[in-house]
C-alpha cells in the first residue's frame, strides 16, 4: 500500500476512490436510472457531468431522457440565474442525424454538443437554428494591401 507522509513524521495510507467509483457515483446510478439503452452513451454523460460540475462548476446540472432519441441529456446553468442550456453529450464513433439535432434544438434551450473521445478528452460546440454570425478574424492579414491595389485600379 503507497503511504503518504503526514506532518508529524507519521506514515498514512493514501486515499484512493474506491474500484469502479464511477459505477457507484450517485449521478451515474441516476443516468443508469433512466434507461437509456447506449451503455457508452451513458458514460459519456456521465464524463460530461462530471467536467461541468468538478472542472467548470457549473451550477444546477440534471440529467433527463430524449425518450425520442434514447439518450442522456443534460441540463444546466453555467452560473445562478444564467439561462438553461441542454447539452447533448455524445461519444466520437457514434452519429447523429438532422432529425436528431432538430428534436433537441425543437426543446427550446440553446444547445452545446460535447463530442467524448475514448480517451476522456471533451470537444464543446454550440449548436443554433441558423446562421451565427461569426467574430472577426483578428490578426495581421497578407491579402489586405492585394485588396487595397484591386480597388485603387478599379478607381482609375
Amino acid at each position: 500500500m503507497k503511504m503518504s507522509g503526514a506532518s508529524d513524521g507519521a506514515e498514512m495510507p493514501e486515499k484512493r476512490p474506491p474500484p469502479n467509483w464511477i459505477l457507484q457515483h450517485p449521478a451515474y446510478q441516476q443516468m443508469k436510472d433512466l434507461q437509456v439503452g447506449d451503455s457508452a452513451q451513458v458514460h459519456a454523460a456521465f464524463l460530461v457531468y462530471m467536467d461541468l460540475t468538478e472542472v467548470r462548476r457549473w451550477k444546477e446540472v440534471s440529467c433527463v431522457k430524449s425518450p425520442e432519441l434514447q439518450l442522456v441529456l443534460l441540463e444546466v446553468r453555467e452560473k445562478e440565474g444564467a439561462p438553461v442550456q441542454t447539452v447533448l453529450p455524445l461519444p466520437v464513433h457514434c452519429s447523429l442525424s438532422h432529425k436528431s439535432i432538430r428534436q433537441v434544438l425543437d426543446r427550446g434551450f440553446p444547445m452545446l454538443l460535447c463530442a467524448v473521445a475514448a480517451d476522456s478528452t471533451l470537444v464543446y460546440q454550440r449548436m443554433t437554428d441558423g446562421l451565427v454570425t461569426p467574430e472577426p478574424p483578428v490578426g495581421p492579414f497578407q491579402d489586405v494591401g492585394r485588396r487595397q491595389q484591386r480597388k485603387r485600379r478599379q478607381q482609375r
